[in-house]
């Protein structure tokens, strides 16, 4: 059997790992969870890691379960955050769970025999145990001391804590000790924040069920200027298409640095190291041409998106960075086309305007006011540094409403990356 742990080991995907944990992995089939909370409908970048962990436990031969929090979203894990979590309702879970599943299988194997991957919530088990029921059968095993222990409590102590999220970490272990009692479950993985809740969890299982759990962590990713990973200028980058783009997606990965590409193409593909190091190599020798980057957009963008979605970003790209033609500009649509070029200066014409050509020197300043004199737009036409849909234009020709694309939008661009969108109403 493939060792996991060595693989994840040299991918950098390996932080704390409990005793006796190599040993079992290597020794037999091993059901393997991870917790996914339900704060919104849509995974993000951020728990790609969490989902390679699983990805790779089921590609060593061994059964993964993605525990997707119905109950645990209603009570909100205290660990790295600073302050207390707006609660959820049941509606609100339901429907974000919905979102969760149909992204998690994407990733994951749901039928390969023993191997295939499970998704459990654990509202299935919390929703009927009652409050007196919980203390008197889980709480009586955990400690206050021991719970008080664990830093995602003690940093928040001085800030204040509800006992709604003090109790998460006993919700969260009992997950595990209930997991290996109906699934035989015996390791859980996560984040390096969660070490504190997963060891409750092998807790549990020692004093409640007299067995063991093992588990291990990875680090948490972050960027080559020490910044959180997962988060670009805009805000979270979402597996929902309708939350992040897929152009904004693979442009996501394309403009990470050239450190942060060669540790992220080890974290983020199952390339093997023989071929990420040929890869680094020949990386090296042109650095320009951003072959890690493209890599990890290709295979991300393609796998979240689909091939098409990803062959539609790399046009789009081109486009915005003057590596195109028309027909590439013509073949989008108008949506497509201001997503693109989302904040570059738009300026509104009336469609009736251009019913007869006009001189371009007239639409670019009076017409559009995208130049500011009449004067300004003649000597940039004169330097031949206009484009107007991808293809450069003189002093003399005409614009009209055949330039119109899709009968609304018309491109130009002012020198080698100053573009103007022209929206006809």
């Amino acid at each position: 059997m493939k060792n996991l742990i060595e693989e994840l080991r040299w991918r950098g995907l390996l932080q704390d790992i409990m005793p006796g944990t190599e040993e079992l992995l290597q020794k037999e089939r091993v059901t393997g969870y991870v917790g996914f909370d339900p704060t919104s409908d849509s995974l993000t970048i951020g728990n790609m890691v969490p989902i390679m962990l699983l990805m790779h436990l089921q590609k060593a031969g061994h059964k993964p379960l993605a525990l997707v929090g119905g109950a645990t979203g209603m009570v909100g894990d205290p660990s790295g955050k600073s302050e207390e979590r707006n609660l959820l309702s049941i509606e609100q879970i339901n429907h974000n769970l919905n979102g969760i599943q149909k992204q998690l299988e994407k990733f994951l194997d749901f039928d390969c025999g023993d191997c295939s991957a499970e998704i459990v919530n654990n509202y299935d088990w919390f929703k009927n145990f009652s409050f007196l029921e919980f203390i008197r059968d889980a709480g009586k095993h955990i400690t206050v001391s021991y719970m008080m222990s664990k830093d995602s409590v003690k940093s928040r102590l001085e800030g204040g804590m509800s006992f709604t999220e003090f109790s998460y970490q006993l919700i969260q272990g009992y997950d595990f000790y209930y997991l290996y009692q109906e699934k035989n479950c015996k390791l859980q993985m996560g984040g390096s924040d969660q070490w504190g809740n997963i060891t409750t969890g092998t807790e549990f299982i020692r004093r409640k069920a007299g067995g063991e759990g093992f588990a291990f962590t990875a680090p948490l990713i972050t960027k080559s200027d020490g910044t959180k990973f997962g988060k670009s200028e805009g805000g979270n980058v979402w597996l929902d298409a309708q939350k992040t783009s897929a152009y904004k997606f693979y442009q996501f990965w394309l403009n990470n640095s050239d450190e942060d590409a060669k540790k992220f193409i080890k974290i983020f593909t199952f390339l093997s190291k023989e071929e990420i190091d040929r890869l680094t190599i020949e990386h090296d020798k042109a650095p320009h041409l951003r072959l890690l980057q493209k890599e990890l957009a290709m295979q991300f963008t393609s796998r979240v998106h689909g091939t098409e979605s990803y062959e539609l970003a790399v046009k789009t790209s081109e486009i915005l960075f003057g590596k195109s033609t028309k027909e590439a500009l013509v073949s989008l649509s108008n949506e497509q086309i201001e997503e693109v070029f989302e904040g570059v200066p738009q300026f509104n014409i009336d469609k009736n305007n251009l019913a007869e050509p006009v001189s371009l020197i007239d639409f670019l300043s009076e017409k559009t006011g995208i130049f500011s004199s009449k004067g300004e737009a003649k000597r940039s036409l004169q330097e031949n540094a206009i484009s107007i849909n991808m293809e450069k234009v003189k002093l003399e020709d005409v614009a009209s409403k055949d330039m119109l694309i899709n009968d609304k939008i018309i491109l130009v661009k002012k020198g080698k990356s100053n573009y103007y969108l022209v929206k006809a109403n």
